[in-house]
Order: structure tokens, then C-alpha cells, then sequence
């Protein structure tokens, strides 16, 4: 060795540290990358992905392969620096210190710390680069890897650990909606708002997007043809329920269209009516919205009347109203149909007291609470803890709330006003 110059000797510590480098962040953007990017990669034929699964699905002999290189190039690194410091130092106890001082931080700093800080913050860029090396090097020293993990393996067992099982690449629900949420601009914000809308379909259910019993439009069979034809006539809705004396008593359903094309014809009369109707088609109240998506799907029904345990109709909820959950409004006002709203020259609105607290929220931006009452009649009683008379006014999620009409027990309409504080509500 005295016969080999040092500037030979100090090339070789360079490639030795270039080396054990590479190792490093090989081993660390390996760990990195993003798996379900590495797996869309290989499923479009880049070789260095398909090289990269391979090693990942064998984390023990890639681990195996990058730690003997590392450790083989730290080694003879730690021995050149301590002959290079002998060379110029002398052979005693401070030319060892110094040695061991100098080694440390070379390691550490072009070996360890640098390329691993390069290899974790350009994973999916170096992984599928490294394995291209890696893949031939675990084929080459094979036997040596075999020889490491027949160690590793029998000190796992003798633990009882199973790494294999613990380290399963599968996500849940709360952290595919976290990946969603941090997407930023790789996925278009609307794009983005109706995959997490699909994971909230099982925590809504039929009540929370149904039209009360209230306001839902209805036949009642017992009225003079007259009468029934006329609101045939004037109606907005595809598909009516019928009943028979009193709106709970739902008899079946009928398809307007199909009815108005036969009222001109001599023979239509109650009974042909009647012969039009159609079985009604019932959902259990707090049916989450994607079983009864499903069961829409399964029964090629598109309308569903709500009723509770005891059968009574609680309302009505269509396909459009869980189509909307998730992809937002169709339009901006249904046939038929008003604004949850009426704006005000001050900013407030103008809002009927029947009007469900997740259409407030979904259309006029507000925030009120959704997790008790349904609707704003709702929210509003339940705050104000006494009968609603006309000019009461209560905080609720830092709205304030002015009812101006009432009809019996309920709000009938009521005024919100632009947010004003965040907090407790209190009337």
C-alpha cells in the first residue's frame, strides 16, 4: 500500500463514498416511492417499475442486497481513511482519533444524510432508475443475501414477528379521503369533491335529502276527475303518488305523461285511472343513501316514498336527490321548484322554515349544523326551546335567525343573516 500514491488513494475514497452514496438513497427512495404510482407505471410497460415492484415484493433480499453493499463500501471507506491519515499523520493515537473523526463525517455527510435527503424527496423518480442496478445485483449476490436472511428470518420467527403481514399496502376509507384531500392540483377540485361526496353516501341517509310529507305533491283519487285532470295537466313531475282520503294512505304511483295521453280518449274515466297506477315502492326510514342507491339500481325504480317503523309516509326522495349528494345540483332551479332563498338588499335571506338544512348548506354556502334537526323549522325550535312567534331572533352557528312568519307550532319563514361568529349558538 505505501507504494500507491495518495491522490490514487484519494480517488478510490471518493468512488467508495459515490458508492456506499448511491446504496443510501437507493435504499431510501425504494422505501419512498409511491406505490400505486410505481404500480400505474409498470401496468404502461416502464421496465424500471416493473424492476422496482419485483425488489419491493421482496423487501428482505432487497434490504439484504442494498445494507451488505453499503455496509462493504462504509467498511473499506473507514480503512483507506485511517491508512491516508497513518500516511500523513504517523501511526499513534491521535492519527487513529483523527481517522475515526474524519471517516464519521465523510460517511455521514456524501454517504448518509445527503443522498438519503435526495432519495426521499425524489422518490418515484429514482427508484425505477436504481433498480435497473439493483435487480442484476441481487441476482449476483444472491447466495450472500440467502445467507444474511436465514439469520433474519430465524430471529424473526424466534420474536414472532411476521413483517410480511404488517406490511400490507392497503388503505381505508379515512386515508383514501385524506389522499383526496391533499391532492391539490393533480386532481380538478370538482373531480375531487365528488369522490369525497361518494364516501359520505353511507353516513346520509333517506331523511336527510327526502321532501317532507308536507311538500310533496299528490293525487287524492276521491277528487272529481275534473279536478285530477287539471292537476295532471299543470304538474312539473314525472311521477305523482296517489292516495285515497288522506295523504298517508298511498294507494300507488302514477306516470303523468303516460296518463295525459290517453285523458282525450271516450273511455277514460276513474277506472282507467285507477288501471294506471302503478305499485308504490317504499324505503325504511335511515336507509343510508348508497344501499338505496343500489336497491334504485337493483329495482329500476327512480321515486321511493319514506316511511317509518310504523308505516306512516315520512316523504319522498327521487334519484335525482342522491345523484346531487354526489355530483351537486343539475340545474340551478327544478321545474316547479323555488330557491331555498330569497336575497335580501342587506345580505340576509329570506328562507321557508320547511326547507332541509343540507340544501341550505349545499346552496347557499352556509354552515349550520346537520347532525339533529333536518330541516330549518327544525333547527330553529330546537334552539329557541319555547313556542316561535313572529320577530324572535336566535344565534345558531353564529348566523343570526329572525323568524318572520309562523303557522301554528312551525316556522314558517324565517330571515338568515351573513355570518357573524363562530361558537356556542344561544337564542
Amino acid at each position: 500500500m505505501d507504494s500507491i500514491p495518495l491522490g490514487a488513494l484519494f480517488g478510490v475514497l471518493v468512488v467508495l463514498l459515490v458508492l456506499s452514496g448511491f446504496f443510501s438513497m437507493s435504499e431510501t427512495s425504494m422505501m419512498a416511492v409511491n406505490r400505486y404510482r410505481l404500480r400505474t407505471l409498470a401496468k404502461s410497460g416502464h421496465r424500471g417499475a416493473k424492476l422496482a415492484e419485483w425488489l419491493l415484493a421482496n423487501t428482505d433480499k432487497l434490504l439484504g442486497v442494498v445494507l451488505l453493499g453499503n455496509n462493504l463500501l462504509n467498511a473499506a471507506a473507514a480503512s483507506l481513511v485511517t491508512l491516508i491519515t497513518f500516511r500523513l499523520f504517523g501511526q499513534d493515537e491521535l492519527s487513529l482519533t483523527l481517522a475515526t473523526l474524519a471517516v464519521t463525517f465523510l460517511i455521514l455527510v456524501f454517504s448518509e444524510v445527503t443522498p438519503k435527503v435526495i432519495g426521499a424527496s425524489y422518490p418515484d423518480r429514482i427508484a425505477p432508475a436504481a433498480s435497473y442496478v439493483l435487480a442484476p445485483l441481487l441476482k449476483l449476490c444472491y447466495p450472500a443475501v440467502w445467507f444474511v436472511n436465514l439469520f433474519v428470518q430465524s430471529l424473526l420467527r424466534l420474536l414472532r414477528l411476521n413483517p410480511g403481514a404488517a406490511s400490507e399496502n392497503s388503505m381505508g376509507v379515512e386515508e383514501l379521503r385524506t389522499l383526496l384531500t391533499e391532492s391539490g392540483h393533480f386532481i380538478p377540485a370538482q373531480h375531487r369533491g365528488i369522490l369525497l361526496n361518494l364516501f359520505d353516501l353511507e353516513q346520509i341517509t333517506v331523511d336527510d335529502v327526502m321532501r317532507p310529507r308536507g311538500q310533496i305533491e299528490a293525487i287524492d283519487i276521491d277528487a272529481g276527475l275534473e279536478e285530477i285532470i287539471h292537476q295532471l295537466a299543470t304538474s312539473h313531475h314525472s311521477r305523482l303518488p296517489v292516495y285515497e282520503g288522506e295523504p298517508n294512505n298511498v294507494v300507488g304511483m302514477l306516470h303523468v305523461r303516460r296518463v295525459l295521453a290517453h285523458i282525450h280518449e271516450e273511455d277514460f274515466d276513474l277506472a282507467a285511472l285507477h288501471d294506471a297506477l302503478r305499485k308504490s315502492y317504499f324505503i325504511p326510514s335511515g336507509t343510508n343513501l348508497y344501499t338505496q342507491l343500489e336497491q334504485f339500481q337493483a329495482t329500476r325504480q327512480s321515486v321511493g316514498l319514506v316511511v317509518d317503523e310504523y308505516g306512516e309516509l315520512l316523504g319522498l326522495v327521487t334519484l335525482e336527490d342522491i345523484l346531487e349528494e354526489i355530483v351537486g345540483e343539475f340545474a340551478s332551479l327544478r321545474p316547479g321548484g323555488q330557491e331555498p332563498g330569497l336575497p335580501q338588499e342587506d345580505g340576509s335571506y329570506l328562507v321557508e322554515g320547511a326547507v332541509s338544512l343540507r340544501e341550505l348548506n349545499r346552496k347557499l354556502k352556509l354552515e349550520l349544523p346537520v347532525d339533529g334537526a333536518r330541516t330549518l323549522n327544525g333547527l330553529i325550535l330546537d334552539h329557541l326551546e319555547a313556542m316561535p312567534e313572529p320577530g324572535v331572533s336566535v344565534m345558531i352557528a353564529g348566523y343570526p335567525m329572525e323568524i318572520v312568519q309562523v303557522h301554528g307550532r312551525m316556522v314558517k319563514t324565517a330571515r338568515i343573516g351573513a355570518r357573524r361568529a363562530t361558537g356556542n349558538s344561544s337564542p
